[in-house]
């Protein structure tokens, strides 16, 4: 298609480099988020195994488990709604001592049940988020429906588990567990797509795609988390050590 006096290949020229800088431009952020998100993930895991290995430790994180759960919510909330009025740095330190307090609390978690469950656990959950970020990352498909429905679903059964901490009913524990994996499953391919779909209309190296990285690898991680948790009570069939 011919416009003014240049012709069709000048413009397919054009607009074959503007899809190419594009898609360099996203690998490159997708490349940030999930170099921050592995980080975090790092500093969790250490938090995670020193607080295991000290007994004493281990005693006052169970003591503390409430305070630091809230602290980490209150990190949550202030990267999320707070952080256009803070610099990449501080959003990047924050975030890494929310990985340090939730490796803690992570801790106490692991803790909880046999040593047998963990390693089955860590590799179900990293299998499972690894094919459903890539699936997040190349379908076409627009996943915003199901992003919304499975936060819908999320609070639903986020709701029933408080309940059913007062029923104790073991059928409604199994069943609330593997429908959060679904959830989870749904959330980490929206939120790779969401990802995706942000570092193609920005600049990769300017402070605002910095905070865009930061808060992608903070939805990740907290996919990644949350899958490896329900994971471990699948793999520790429930039971929880004494």
């Amino acid at each position: 298609m011919r416009r003014g006096k240049y012709d069709g290949d000048y413009y397919s020229y054009g607009n074959e480099s503007s899809v190419i800088a594009s898609r360099q431009s996203s690998l490159t952020l997708m490349n940030k988020v999930y170099l921050w998100m592995t980080g975090a993930l790092a500093l969790s895991a250490i938090s995670a195994f020193l607080v295991l290995r000290d007994e004493a430790l281990l005693q006052r994180a169970h003591q503390s488990y409430l305070a630091l759960a809230l602290i980490e919510i209150g990190l949550v909330i202030g990267l999320s709604w707070l952080i256009d009025k803070m610099t990449a740095a501080v959003a990047g330190a924050l975030f890494g001592v929310y990985s340090v307090l939730s490796g803690i609390t992570l801790g106490v978690i692991v803790s909880m049940y046999a040593q047998d469950a963990i390693l089955p656990a860590f590799i179900a959950s990293g299998g499972t988020f690894l094919a459903t970020s890539v699936y997040g990352y190349i379908t076409k498909k627009d996943l915003s429906s199901v992003g919304s429905f499975c936060i819908m679903a999320l609070i639903g059964l986020i709701i029933a588990s408080l309940l059913n901490l007062f029923f104790r009913s073991p059928m409604a524990y199994w069943l609330i567990t593997y429908l959060m994996v679904f959830v989870f499953i749904g959330l980490t391919a929206w939120d790779t797509q969401k990802i995706k779909e942000l570092s193609a209309v920005c600049d990769p190296n300017d402070e605002e795609s910095k905070k865009i990285a930061i808060l992608g690898a903070l939805s990740l991680y907290l996919d990644f988390i949350n899958l490896f948790i329900l994971f471990l009570r699948i793999f520790g069939g429930g039971g929880r050590r004494d």
